[in-house]
C-alpha cells in the first residue's frame, strides 16, 4: 500500500483521469477532429479594465498535443513547467514545443502536435485540426491571455474516446487561468516574477480577492466564460472540406449584473 501510494504521487501530474484510464480506449482506428476555439472576451462580458489598446485584447496561437497518461502538459494545483511559463507570460512556444518533443521521444506518451493562429481581437474563432489515437485519446492545449502577465485557458487532458468508439462532438466552456510564475494582478501589469513560483489556479470572479484584479466581479457568483472549444470529429466523407465556423448569437455572453 505505501508503495501504491508513493507511485501514485509521483505520477500526479499525469492526467485528470485515474492512472492508466485512457487504455480502456479500443476503437480501432485513428480519429480525426476539427478544433474549433472561440474567443468570448467582449467589452460587455467582461467590462472592468477591458484592454483596448497598446495592444487590444486578443488571443495567442492555441498550442496542443494528443497524448497518453503519460504526459502532462499543466494541471490545475500543479507548477507550470519551463514552457508553460513561457508560453503564459509572453507567448514564446520555443520551450513547450521541446518538453512535448522530449516526452514523446522518451516514453513515446505523445501521438502529436496541433496549432491553430491567433486572434487578434477578443471575440472571434480559429479552427485546426488534430488526430487521436486508441493509445492516446487525450487532448490538452493552451492559449494565451494577451494582454495579461501570465494568464492563459485551455484543456487538460480531456479524453475523446468512450470505450470502443470516438466522441462525435464535445465543446467545453473555458475559464482564465493563472500560471504561477507572474504576480500581477491586472490585464496590463509589469512583469514581476513570483518567488517562490505558485501552482497553477483558476481565475474566478472572487479569486484572487483583491479589488485590483482584473476579473474581480463581487456581485457575480461565478464569472461567463471567456472563450470555448468545441472538437467535432470529422468523418470519412468530409476529410479535406473547408472547417466548420460556429455562428454565435451577439449577446451569447453578457453578463446578467445582479447580486451574488
Amino acid at each position: 500500500k505505501v508503495l501504491w501510494t508513493v507511485l501514485v504521487t509521483m505520477l500526479g501530474c499525469s492526467s485528470s483521469l485515474p492512472v492508466g484510464e485512457d487504455a480502456l480506449c479500443t476503437a480501432e482506428e485513428l480519429a480525426k477532429y476539427r478544433i474549433i476555439f472561440t474567443g468570448k472576451w467582449s467589452q460587455t462580458a467582461f467590462p472592468k479594465q477591458y484592454p483596448l489598446y497598446r495592444p487590444p485584447a486578443q488571443w495567442s496561437s492555441l498550442l496542443g498535443v494528443t497524448h497518453s497518461s503519460d504526459y502532462c502538459m499543466w494541471k490545475k494545483n500543479e507548477y507550470a513547467s519551463n514552457g508553460v511559463r513561457d508560453f503564459a507570460e509572453k507567448g514564446e512556444a520555443w520551450a513547450l514545443m521541446k518538453e512535448i518533443e522530449e516526452a514523446g521521444e522518451k516514453i513515446q506518451s505523445v501521438h502529436g502536435i496541433f496549432s491553430a493562429p491567433a486572434i487578434s481581437s477578443g471575440t472571434g474563432q480559429t479552427s485546426t485540426e488534430l488526430e487521436a489515437h486508441p493509445r492516446h485519446p487525450l487532448v490538452s492545449f493552451v492559449v494565451r491571455i494577451v494582454p495579461s502577465p501570465d494568464w492563459f485557458v485551455g484543456i487538460d487532458s480531456l479524453n475523446l474516446c468512450e470505450g470502443d468508439h470516438w466522441m462525435d462532438e464535445v465543446t467545453v466552456d473555458l475559464f482564465p487561468y493563472d500560471a504561477g510564475t507572474d504576480s500581477g494582478f491586472t490585464f496590463s501589469s509589469p512583469n514581476f516574477a513570483t518567488i517562490p513560483q505558485d501552482t497553477v489556479t483558476e481565475i474566478t470572479c472572487s479569486s484572487p480577492s483583491h479589488p485590483a484584479n482584473s476579473f474581480y466581479y463581487p456581485k457575480l457568483k461565478i464569472l461567463p466564460p471567456i472563450a470555448q472549444v468545441t472538437m467535432v470529429k470529422i468523418k470519412k466523407s468530409q476529410l479535406g472540406l473547408s472547417a466548420p465556423f460556429i455562428n454565435l448569437p451577439a449577446k451569447s455572453n453578457e453578463i446578467i449584473d445582479t447580486v451574488s
